[in-house]
């Protein structure tokens, strides 16, 4: 027989874990939302494998399709789109196809985590030598 408080785990909150992960909670406001501590929530995880798997699920699930409108944003898409006007108190709907630009901030923040050493805002030079940097100045010849 176990030592301790019971458990205030339910089965059904792997059902809920799972949605609040899709809309993209963190552990910490995982923890919030079901009122217990995160040390709670991370004996839970250890102790119910079901729980655990949703919560991998629902952010798995929610991080792929962030990224995947974040790369149509980036490279620009087009849809079908059902205008709808009125002239003369008649409705006239016409089908036309909606686009929009790549968008260069989408882009960045692809490139960024994607290919971080090469789009990262902070660049790192290495200017270690085997003695004392040398500093040549070169005036300008007269004209």
């Amino acid at each position: 027989m176990p030592a301790g408080r019971p458990t205030l785990y339910k089965p059904e909150y792997a059902e809920q874990a799972f949605r609040l992960c899709l809309l993209g909670l963190t552990d910490a406001e995982l923890a919030h939302a079901f009122d217990i501590e995160e040390s709670t929530l991370n004996l839970w995880k250890n102790a119910h494998p079901e729980f655990m798997e949703s919560i991998i699920n629902g952010k798995e699930k929610a991080d792929a399709e962030v990224a995947e409108k974040l790369w149509h944003r980036a490279l620009g898409y087009s849809h079908p789109e059902e205008k709808i006007f009125v002239d003369k108190g008649e409705v006239i709907r016409a089908d036309t196809t909606k686009h929009y630009p790549p968008d260069t901030a989408a882009a960045f923040i692809w490139l960024k985590n994607r290919r971080g050493q090469q789009w990262r805002d902070k660049q790192e030079i290495d200017v270690t030598s085997n003695g004392p940097l040398q500093v040549t100045f070169v005036r300008p010849e007269p004209e």
